[in-house]
């Protein structure tokens, strides 16, 4: 793996994308993003995660963080892992979700062509993350972050988009997720 897709700085704050495999649209009911929501909430009180920005959109996760035990990669392996097995067990548990056996399905196929999946594999392997080395840098990401759901049609306003920092930044109370501004 090249070394511009790894943590350099282990102390320093990332920009980081990660999507489902086969860029599938999950998180389309609350309840898949709530999970996401929750995951990333257990690790800002738990396991040291500083979020600094961050959007939810329907096939992939925007975020800007950091890790206070300076283990990044450690620390969002983890994530990926926990939330790939609890949102497995949310799609296949949930009666109302009409496209689980074509979703499933395709996680199975796309864990037979991993040698490091046992079954079913949930989100892309890759991260790429880029550090936060600046100021310019992190306004930049931050913008792109708040921007995603403009761009992608799904509102007019960033501080619409329920699961984005958009509203933590914009002093709205209605932000789902605590984030850390300073």
């Amino acid at each position: 793996m090249s070394e511009k897709y790894k943590f350099g700085d282990k102390t320093g704050a990332y920009f980081i994308s990660f999507s489902t495999v086969n860029w599938i649209d999950v998180f389309t009911r609350d309840n898949y993003f709530s999970c996401i929501i929750e995951s990333l909430d257990y690790c800002r009180k738990n396991k040291g995660i500083e979020i600094y920005g961050y959007c939810v959109m329907h096939s992939h996760v925007h975020l800007i963080f950091r890790s206070s035990f300076n283990n990044p990669s450690g620390l969002i392996r983890d994530f990926k892992g926990f939330t790939s097995k609890k949102l497995l067990k949310l799609i296949e548990e949930n009666p109302q979700e009409s496209r689980k056996e074509w979703m499933l399905g395709m996680f199975e196929t796309a864990g037979k062509k991993n040698s490091n999946v046992k079954f079913r594999q949930f989100w892309q392997q890759n991260n790429h993350p880029i550090e936060i080395w600046s100021l310019k840098v992190f306004e930049q990401k931050l913008a792109y972050i708040h921007n995603n759901p403009v761009e992608a049609g799904f509102v007019t306003d960033s501080i619409d988009w329920k699961y984005s920092s958009a509203r933590n930044y914009g002093n709205n109370d209605q932000s789902i997720l605590e984030i850390d501004m300073n």
